[in-house]
């Protein structure tokens, strides 16, 4: 099931780095971009994250925060961090609940083989906790973009 606009985000509670967690109230009243990534240190998402770090002042200028998640556990997320001076937190879903809940775990194809992993998705969350826009199947050149765009928008 994937979350539509208009809908109250679905709450969550995990963990990032340094012991410390992330849930959604945290962001009450102002912009969150929340995005979903496959995996650390590859390609695809190593270019999303530098992006999303390069233009951090500028959703920063909407007081517009930048949230990662993936099924990385919370050391894998610092070292990625680390390696890449990203300057946002990042959420370890290691146990899948947060990707179900907004409906990016699903069955990929590659070459012939199905498996299951992460959607790459973003989601464009208000300061009242609902959806005001949603990417999927997200194509990163570009993408940091559209969203700024949206978020000044809101």
């Amino acid at each position: 099931m994937s979350m539509l606009s208009g809908e109250y985000a679905p709450n969550f509670n995990h963990p990032t780095g340094d012991g410390g967690e992330c849930k959604l109230s945290d962001f009450k009243g102002k912009p969150l971009v929340l995005y979903f990534y496959p995996k650390g240190d590859t390609p695809g998402c190593t270019t999303e994250a530098q992006g999303f770090r390069d233009a951090i002042a500028e959703f920063a200028k909407f007081d517009a925060t930048i949230v990662g998640v993936s099924k990385d556990t919370v050391k894998k997320h610092d070292r990625f961090k680390a390696r890449h001076d990203l300057n946002f937190t990042l959420i370890s879903d290691e146990d899948g609940t947060l990707c179900e809940a907004y409906g990016v775990w699903v069955e990929k194809n590659l070459y012939g083989r199905k498996y299951m992993g992460i959607e790459r998705s973003t989601y464009l969350i208000d300061g009242e906790g609902k959806i005001a826009k949603v990417w999927r199947k997200v194509r990163v050149k570009g993408h940091v973009d559209n969203v700024l765009k949206a978020v000044q928008a809101l």
